[in-house]
């Protein structure tokens, strides 16, 4: 049975991945499907992979719908309003926070261990801050062997980075110096420049999803202290400064309460669902 529900959230997921310092994993706990998520990736690498289409296949509808169509607007948003945009984004990931403490029944269940784990994954991540550079890297043409290499390790590192909340592929991939290739190869849909990226996603995908799970099942407290504390340090690396201009300043706001509201319903919605998928 399809959930096609999911291609919303495919929508949503595919948004993120498109932007340096957004993840897909952070979206995908906004939408109450992380765990699912997971256990999906791993069903999908069994001999029981075919119960998991119904899940999967709407979900990847919307991620290619977010490739194809919304990438352009993504680009031109990022480029003409990057600071409401940000904002936006920024709105959405502080308004999982409370959704994910509730989640994990903090109160009774975070010792000082776990508030150690979140506070380190904070810092962890607000510290890749430090290691933007100023380009995506120069695109690469007339590939050779070597740069498909780069190409497909690239993609294993960014799905790694895809599928863990705070942690974007995107950004992962414009550390490595690929994101301007990647990005130009889907756009002018390079068929062996994608293979090769998307091989090295699936092959990453298929080995976190395996040991996340499994660090779910035997440290669930500590799991989720450590996924919060990325999703707060992501913050700090999208922030992208408060220009001195009153009329961007109060459109800032309002997409910052915007995308607070919006993890308000989503959470809402989601959250309730999230054990019927």
């Amino acid at each position: 049975m399809f959930v096609w529900r999911n291609i919303y959230r495919g929508l949503l997921m595919g948004v993120s991945d498109l932007i340096p310092g957004v993840s897909g994993g952070t979206i995908a706990m906004v939408l109450g499907i992380y765990r699912r998520l997971i256990s999906g990736i791993n069903g999908l690498m069994s001999k029981k992979w075919k119960k998991e289409l119904g899940f999967f296949i709407p979900l990847l509808i919307g991620v290619g719908l977010a490739l194809l169509l919304v990438s352009k607007l993504m680009e031109k948003l990022l480029n003409d309003y990057p600071q409401p945009t940000f904002f936006f984004f920024i709105g959405l990931i502080i308004g999982v926070v409370p959704f994910l403490l509730r989640k994990v029944e903090y109160k009774k269940t975070f010792e000082p261990v776990h508030y150690g784990l979140l506070l380190l994954a904070a810092v962890l991540i607000a510290s890749t801050l430090f290691l933007k550079g100023e380009g995506s890297g120069e695109i690469m043409k007339s590939l050779s062997t070597m740069d498909y290499v780069t190409l497909f390790f690239s993609g294993w590192l960014a799905s790694t980075a895809m599928i863990l909340p705070g942690v974007s592929g995107s950004f992962v991939l414009l550390l490595l110096g690929s994101y301007q290739t990647v990005i130009h190869g889907l756009s002018s849909f390079q068929i062996p420049l994608l293979l090769t990226v998307g091989a090295g996603i699936i092959i990453g995908l298929s080995l976190t999803g395996k040991v996340i799970s499994l660090l779910l099942k035997k440290y669930t407290v500590s799991t989720y202290s450590v996924m919060i504390g990325l999703v707060i340090g992501s913050v700090v690396v999208l922030y992208p400064g408060f220009k001195s201009d009153i009329m961007l300043g109060i459109v800032s706001v309002a997409t910052l309460l915007l995308g607070l509201g919006a993890a308000f319903i989503l959470g809402k919605i989601e959250h309730k669902q999230e054990n019927t998928d």
